[in-house]
């Protein structure tokens, strides 16, 4: 089965009940745990967007507590993995604001990290990846916002 259009969708959605709209939303959280957790942000979250941050920040922090750090190898998949889910909660935001507050968390994270990253090239380039991606973020804010975030970010790089 090919899927349509969101365009398409949004029609559709438009002739339907608002208890068909809340069926069909509960259906869909049962189908996958991103389904889920984005209705949980839209619902719950959403309107206190400095909470989320936090809550989102306190669970970096319990990944970066669970990594082993034996070898480089596992610590690189541990940093992948965290990152893959400070994505995903960046999408479910969408705000420029929170994901220029995440990635500076998660930058400042990995300077912190022992084992030092400046022994692994992979751990640089994506640091330096990141911190790359916050200066593209930068342009898209209010201005005061960009000068607050660039002391931090400048901050991140003198360390």
């Amino acid at each position: 089965m090919k899927a349509v259009t969101v365009t398409v969708l949004k029609k559709e959605l438009n002739n339907k009940s608002n208890s068909e709209l809340i069926e069909l939303c509960l259906r869909l959280s049962k189908f996958k745990k991103e389904n889920k957790e984005l209705l949980t942000y839209l619902l719950f979250e959403a309107s206190y967007e400095e909470g989320y941050i936090e809550t989102v920040k306190l669970e970096i922090d319990e990944q970066f507590e669970l990594i082993n750090t034996k070898t480089y190898y596992f610590i690189k998949k541990s940093v992948r993995k965290i990152l893959r889910m400070i994505k995903k909660y960046i999408r479910y935001s969408k705000k420029k604001e929170t994901e220029i507050e995440l990635l500076l968390y998660f930058c400042k994270k990995m300077k912190e990290f022992k084992p030092a990253i400046s022994r692994n090239t992979v751990l640089q380039n994506i640091q330096t990846r990141e911190i790359e991606t916050i200066k593209k973020k930068l342009l898209l804010v209010h201005e005061d916002l960009q000068y607050d975030y660039n002391l931090e970010l400048q901050d991140l790089q003198k360390r």
